[in-house]
């Protein structure tokens, strides 16, 4: 005989075409097991329809409950939990005593596994206390079966029987006592225990005081078993709890994952002794680290981080086994792990921690290592905030960290340039060391960004004249030979001629230094052709063999070589303020001149594919003006040596004030009593004003009557009338949101003398919403109201439309309509504002590639109350510095970020301008990852403008 129980397949299709009832009654009488599998799946699909066919009954009984056929006998079991029991006056129906006997006949089936699914089947039908009943005494004689699968579906039929009907079997507490005695099989002690706690707690406590010394050897369910009796009886005061928790202690080193994931989460409810949590704690991080469910991971690591809030310190000795967990390959799991290390960090171990990130930052240079760059990317990110909470670890990991500016993963390399900027603010000792690392770093970098921000910083915080004079001159190797459009020329003309002496077929006339023959243009006018204008195109070779500054101007990035210009003009700027040589000080601010100058000339040529934007051109046109004929004054000085310092201190000071605030608002400060504080007693006191409105206000408080409740005024701004007042009903529906769920409630009113018969209200979604179930059939009288709710799932913050129709049965069986209006969804409630930093928003808006831009149009005549009322109607947050937007301007640019219930970011830049006329003029640049964020808030920003009220 087989020691598996065998697995029935039920499948029930939708027939559209139902047979008649003599039709399936002949399938039934006559047909073969196939067809009567088939005729009993209509009949249960009709049933669960609201179409019972009573007058089925009994030909189902008497040709369907004798066959021996397996998949019949376990449908019979799904057609007898469906199938009308009762007649109209709700007694059992004659035929049902023919079931009960048959159910019983099957709970002394020989074979034991018809015995243990009609047990299962009996727990599907427990409210039916009548059919249940006589069948008692057969499933008290299945706990001594000899099959162990018997055993245990009659204990979970007997605990689903009493749970229901406690007096049918009103010994339950001394019938399982003495079947766990005498029981061995796991699983069927596992099932009583748990029947046994929930009928009779102390007597299971009883039975587990019998095997303390066998917890650790039992099976691992009834090991989970224990650990809920052992919850169950601390919850309320009991003498056992020392032995419960040196119980959980054991079970920490059980084998089962899944068992001391509850022994460790139970043992921490048991007690709050500190070696007791760090014990549980220890089990958590061994199980997040050797699990291999990533899903499994997080749970752990979120009970872990749980922990850690709860007991502060207590955790700090496991930080080393917890960043043994980022060696799992999923990026989720090693940011989750790095926030719990992160937080854990201390003065004490920070510089352990910061060793170990070192080592793993080398690792992710190996060609094999999974995901390097991101992981790369988080280990300089979470090194940034150890080095900047714990100064003394910052000049340690500083200069490690300078040797990836050169990293081809761009992200990283602008996170290391990120961190040496705030470092060189914060750390002013460290400036020196840092200053002159990047200046030796500088012929590594390759990318215009991390040069934009590697030359401010050497601007900013290169003080020292010498250091001035080495910083110019390897900026000058890194430039190359200037002027660069002459330096290229030369060497286009030099290579043409080359070409020249190679091949003999050439004319000197294209190859010459000189004019060459003339050219008829686009226009009709002459040009003559150089060699330098023919010269043949740039190979890869050749622009990677030119110094790296060069080539990025050549390569047409010309915002870079603004930047150049400050950093070059502070830096001469700086070196006139602390040198006396006049003679040296010409001779650095001639270069300087010089090499601006060489950038506007090739922005200017046809050498270059890209020409220099007007921004660019401006700035490098003041840098020169600057130098030329302002040197030397002190607003001069003031705006390049100071004021761009100063901005920045500003604006990491309100980085640090918003991630304050929001820590704070995330921490739920609990009001902490010392023992030896004061009580008060009211009555004894002598009463005042203020005395009494406390009294009055905490009395509010304790009787809820300052709790805000919903209204009925607040409610009538969620309705939405659905059909009209003519109509031969009117429909409306109150939209409530609640999480990811919108719950409709409809009130139907029927306006006609007639009753409308099977009524159905349809409904139907575009975008992503789905409904949850179909409203059901209804019946309603004339004049009469009916209430129907409906449940529709939201899975993503896209623009929603719920629309349907209601459909009823008129005169003379004639199908009728009313199509309902549509329900728009408003995505505001499913966007909440929230923060970013800059590099996080620079590289999502590079990312992402849905765009929407809304022009403004506006009555408002402030830019700053526009941007007030642009992130209020949208959800949004101001990442950009109130510092940043304070002064008297005509111009107003900011970023705004949200971020919806489903983890979408959205982002938004508002850049505007006040006219002469006092009107505001601009954009709104909205940019997502899908594309009904973007146009979804567009279109609540263009909504909004409408709103506007015009200025008082």
């Amino acid at each position: 005989m087989s020691t598996d129980a065998p697995c029935y397949t039920v499948v029930f299709e939708d027939y559209t075409e139902t047979p008649s009832t003599q039709e399936l009654r002949s399938s039934l009488e006559k047909g073969a097991d196939e067809d009567k599998l088939d005729a009993l799946r209509k009949i249960i699909v009709a049933t669960i329809n609201g179409n019972p066919q009573p007058t089925l009954l009994m030909p189902i009984i008497q040709y369907i409950m004798p066959s021996k056929n397996k998949q019949l006998k376990k449908l019979l079991h799904f057609y007898w939990e469906v199938c009308p029991k009762y007649d109209e006056s709700g007694k059992l129906k004659q035929e049902m005593i023919l079931v009960v006997n048959a159910i019983r006949n099957d709970l002394q089936h020989p074979n034991e596994y018809i015995r243990g699914a009609t047990l299962r089947f009996l727990q599907k039908i427990s409210r039916d206390i009548e059919l249940l009943e006589p069948l008692i005494p057969t499933v008290r004689a299945n706990l001594e079966h000899r099959h162990s699968y018997v055993r245990r579906a009659a204990v979970f039929a007997l605990h689903t029987i009493h749970r229901e009907h406690p007096s049918l079997v009103p010994d339950a507490a001394e019938l399982l006592q003495t079947f766990l005695a005498a029981e061995s099989d796991a699983s069927c002690r596992r099932n009583a225990l748990v029947f046994l706690a929930n009928v009779s707690l102390p007597r299971a406590v009883e039975w587990l005081r019998s095997v303390w010394d066998g917890i650790i050897t039992m099976d691992e369910g009834l090991q989970m078993a224990v650990i809920e009796v052992a919850r169950m009886d601390c919850a309320h005061e009991t003498t056992h709890r020392p032995r419960y928790i040196r119980a959980m202690f054991e079970l920490l080193s059980a084998a089962s994952h899944a068992v001391k994931y509850e022994a460790a989460t139970t043992l921490t409810t048991l007690t709050q002794n500190a070696a007791a949590v760090k014990a549980a704690a220890s089990s958590l991080v061994t199980l997040a680290a050797k699990e291999s469910d990533n899903n499994v991971k997080l749970i752990v690591l979120d009970r872990l981080d749980t922990l850690r809030e709860r007991h502060g310190r207590v955790l700090d000795s496991l930080i080393m086994d917890v960043l043994q967990v980022l060696s799992s390959a999923d990026m989720e799991v090693r940011r989750k792990a790095m926030n719990i290390v992160l937080s854990m960090t201390s003065g004490r171990n920070a510089e352990e921690v910061v060793l170990f990130l070192k080592k793993q930052l080398l690792r992710t240079q190996e060609q094999d290592f999974d995901k390097a760059s991101d992981y790369r990317q988080l280990l300089i990110q979470s090194i940034h905030v150890l080095a900047i909470r714990f100064s003394e670890v910052a000049a340690s990991v500083v200069h490690a960290l300078m040797e990836f500016l050169g990293d081809s993963n761009n992200p990283s390399a602008l996170d290391v340039v990120a961190f040496v900027r705030e470092v060189v603010e914060k750390f002013p000792a460290l400036r020196p060391a840092i200053t002159e690392k990047l200046t030796n770093t500088l012929s590594s970098i390759r990318t215009g960004r991390v040069f934009r921000g590697v030359l401010w910083i050497l601007g900013e915080y290169i003080e020292a004249p010498g250091d001035i004079e080495g910083t110019l001159a390897e900026i000058r190797k890194l430039i190359g030979e200037i002027p660069i459009l002459a330096a290229e020329a030369r060497a286009a003309e030099s290579g043409s001629q080359g070409s020249s002496d190679q091949d003999g077929d050439q004319t000197a006339g294209s190859t010459g230094g000189g004019a060459g023959r003339p050219r008829v243009l686009a226009d009709g006018t002459y040009a003559t052709e150089t060699a330098y204008s023919a010269a043949p195109a740039r190979t890869e070779a050749s622009q990677a063999s030119k110094p790296p500054l060069r080539a990025l101007i050549l390569g047409g990035d010309f915002f870079t070589g603004a930047v150049l210009a400050a950093a070059l003009t502070k830096l001469v700027l700086r070196f006139e303020e602390f040198t006396s040589d006049k003679t040296k000080a010409n001779a650095l601010r001639a270069e300087a001149m010089l090499t601006m100058t060489s950038i506007i000339r090739v922005g200017q040529s046809k050498f270059v594919t890209a020409q220099i934007d007007e921004d660019s051109n401006e700035r490098i046109l003041g840098c020169i003006q600057t130098l030329s004929e302002l040197q030397g004054r002190p607003e001069v000085n003031e705006v390049f040596l100071k004021d761009t310092r100063t901005a920045y201190a500003k604006m990491l000071g309100a980085q640090e004030k918003r991630a304050a605030e929001k820590k704070e608002s995330e921490t739920v400060k609990e009001k902490i009593v010392q023992v030896d504080d004061l009580l008060t007693f009211r009555q004894f006191s002598k009463k005042s004003v203020d005395d009494a409105v406390d009294y009055a206000e905490d009395l509010g408080k304790a009787t809820g009557a300052g709790e805000m409740h919903e209204d009925f005024i607040s409610n009538l701004s969620r309705i939405s009338q659905l059909t009209g007042f003519s109509d031969p009903i009117y429909a409306e529906a109150y939209v409530k949101m609640h999480g990811f769920d919108i719950l409709l409630d409809v009130l139907l009113v029927n306006q006609t003398p007639n009753t409308l018969q099977n009524l159905c209200l349809d409904f139907a979604t575009l975008g992503d919403l789905k409904l949850v179930e179909r409203p059901a059939v209804y019946t309603i009288a004339p004049h009469g109201f009916q209430s129907i709710k409906a449940t529709i799932k939201v899975s993503s913050t896209e623009t929603g439309v719920i629309f349907g129709s209601i459909l009823w049965e008129g005169h003379g069986l004639t199908e009728c309509c009313v199509i309902l209006n549509d329900i728009h969804i408003d995505i505001m409630d499913y966007i909440k504002p929230a923060y970013c930093n800059e590099t996080q928003f620079r590289t999502m808006w590079t990312e992402f590639e849905w765009e929407n831009r809304v022009n403004v149009s506006t009555i408002m005549t402030e830019p700053r109350e526009y941007l007030k009322h642009v992130m209020k109607s949208t959800n949004m947050s101001c990442l950009t510095p109130e510092g940043a937007m304070s002064g008297d301007c005509d111009f107003l640019s900011a970023n705004m970020y949200a971020r919806s219930l489903f983890g979408e970011d959205a982002l938004a830049n508002l850049s505007i301008e006040k006219t002469e006329s006092g009107t505001i003029v601009g954009h709104v640049r909205i940019r997502s990852k899908t594309q009904g964020i973007a146009l979804s808030l567009g279109d609540r920003i263009t909504m909004s403008q409408r709103d506007c009220k015009p200025p008082i």
